[in-house]
Formats: structure tokens, sequence, C-alpha cells
């Protein structure tokens, strides 16, 4: 492996998926508030990728990331997808509220890789980044083909990202997935830098304790955990909570369970739930950045003081003598 450590601006990060539109609209003018206050907060990485909002995201974070020193801040975005004009076929725009009018292709390729990689830069306006991440090569998004798409992204990402390194266009070699036993097949088969690894490291859920956290351990690969609210129902209040959503989805009854008590011990320690779904993560050596998606000033503020929140080890010592951690999380 590579070993060297890629020094991350600050431990907790800026997702550009909220200011790509990510379930709701928003103006470029809300999206470069949000963004500013970031910074001014003391956020230092910022992570994005192609998908957001088909390309918007990745603009909104050029125009205003080129207003501030550039070795002030890590900057990490994502190759396996790029954009086309439609020309005529109707594009779902999906989960996003208002993205452009362009047409996300899935590419894992060599030449599809250099490909995204040249559109990121002319959207930020960056001739280098600090990570690229190969993104969504996964079960949860190719199903019965993910075989196959590990197959190209090896062969065909892994083979640009490289080049990209050694010339010193990118500094480090990630990847981006939901699943973590397909992120320690990666980690297996090649010299990667870091993984971001969705959802598999929370309150919630701790599998990647099984393969992921022992093997990035040992080959000193920096993880990076995402999704650390489970899309939802870690962030939700009390009040709110049955109407959320867990993976991007409809809640599991036995899941609904388990964040029900998460939250009863989190409130005899008078500590917001959302503050010990932000921290708990960074608790794991193995661990150096959480990355969660903010849409306005008044996001980031609460983030920030969630992440800054005092907890007592006792919350923690509580919640796994309940049984709601596993033995083995620091």
């Amino acid at each position: 492996m590579s070993g060297k450590r890629i020094g991350f601006a600050s431990s907790i990060g800026f997702g550009g998926s909220t200011v790509g539109t990510l379930y709701r609209s928003m103006s470029d003018r809300q999206a470069e508030e949000a963004l500013r206050a970031a910074y001014d907060a003391g956020l230092r990485y910022f992570d994005t990728a192609p998908l957001y909002g088909y390309g918007l995201s990745e603009l909104r974070f050029g125009r205003f990331l080129r207003s501030v020193p550039r070795e002030s801040f890590t900057l990490s975005t994502k190759v396996g997808r790029y954009l086309v004009p439609p020309r005529g076929e109707t594009v779902d725009q999906g989960i996003w509220a208002n993205a452009l009018p362009l047409k996300p292709v899935f590419d894992y390729s060599y030449d599809g890789t250099m490909r995204s990689f040249e559109q990121s830069a002319s959207r930020f306006g960056f001739a280098s980044f600090d990570i690229l991440y190969i993104h969504d090569a996964d079960r949860f998004n190719h199903g019965a083909h993910y075989d196959r798409i590990f197959g190209q992204a090896m062969d065909g990402c892994y083979r640009a990202l490289d080049e990209l390194r050694s010339a010193g266009d990118i500094r480090a070699i990630g990847v981006g997935v939901n699943e973590s036993d397909v992120a320690t097949r990666f980690l297996r088969a090649a010299d990667f830098d870091a993984i971001m690894i969705a959802g598999r490291y929370t309150l919630l859920q701790q599998d990647a304790l099984t393969d992921l956290v022992p093997e990035a351990t040992a080959k000193g690969v920096e993880l990076v955990a995402v999704g650390v609210f489970n899309s939802g129902i870690l962030a939700a209040s009390a009040a709110n909570a049955a109407g959320s959503t867990y993976n991007y989805g409809s809640i599991p009854p036995e899941i609904a369970e388990k964040a029900r008590k998460l939250r009863e011990v989190c409130d005899a320690h008078t500590v917001p739930l959302q503050a010990a779904a932000i921290q708990f993560p960074l608790r794991q050596p193995a661990i150096s950045a959480v990355v969660i998606g903010m849409g306005s000033a008044k996001e980031v503020a609460q983030n920030n003081e969630w992440a800054k929140w005092p907890i007592p080890p006792a919350l923690w010592a509580d919640l796994r003598s309940a049984g709601l951690l596993r033995a083995d999380a620091p």
C-alpha cells in the first residue's frame, strides 16, 4: 500500500448531495450561503460527485471553493459516471429535485474514468483533486451485475486513477460504496488510500467491524464514514421519526425499535441522538472523517453544534450494556 496519510483538513466534512438538490430544490444563493457557513465554521473537507444534481453540486462547489485558498481545504469527488446531453431522451431525475438537464452514464472503463475526471475538473475549475473515489461499484447499485462491474472498475477506473496519482493530478485513490464486504474486496485487490463507506459504521449498524475496519487498519488505509444518520432515521426528531427514512427507503420495524432505544439512552444523558450519531464513528481510530450533507447555513450550525456536543463516557457504556453497540466498537 502507499502508506501515506491523506491529511484531511477537518474531521467533519461537507457532503455535496444536498446542494445538488437531494429531495428538495435550492437556489445558487442558498447553496453559496451553506458552503460559506461551513467554511467559516471550520469545515475544511468538501466531498461531492458528478451524480449529485447531475453536475449541479460540482458547479456550486467550484464557484465557492475558487474564492478561498486552495491549500486550505481537502477536496474529493468521484468517478464511475459522466454526464451527456440527453438529445431528446427523457431522463429520470430520481431523488434530485432540480437536477441539471443532463443524463448520467455509468462507465467504469479507463476512458470513461478519464472523461469523468476531465468533466469534473471543468465544472470545478481546478486542475487536480485530493481524492477521487470509484463511486457505487457495489450490489446496491448493480445487483446481479456487481461482479462484472467490480472487474471493470479494477481494470478501468483503478488503472486510470493510478496513472493520475502517479502524475500528481490526484493525491489519493478511494472507493465509495454501500457494503463493507465490497469495500474490503477492493482493499484486498489494489493500492487504495481511502474508503468511503455509507451507512455501515453508524449507531444503528457496525457491520464494517467484521471485515473492513480490520483490513483498513492492517493496511493503513483511511476510512471516511458517510450516511451516519442512515439516510434520516437518526437525524429525525422524536416527533417525526416515524416519517423518516432508513437507507433511502421505508423503515423496518426492528430498525425503528432499535432507533427508539438509542434515543431513550441518549435522552437519559441529555444528549441529542444526532450528536451521538455524528461523534460515534470518529471514536473508531480507522475513521479519519465523517461527511454530512447540509443544505443551509442553519443546518451547518446545527450539525456543528452536534459535532461538538459534550458526550459523557457513560452514554457509550450504557449503549453497549443495552446491546445497542457491538462489544468490539470503541
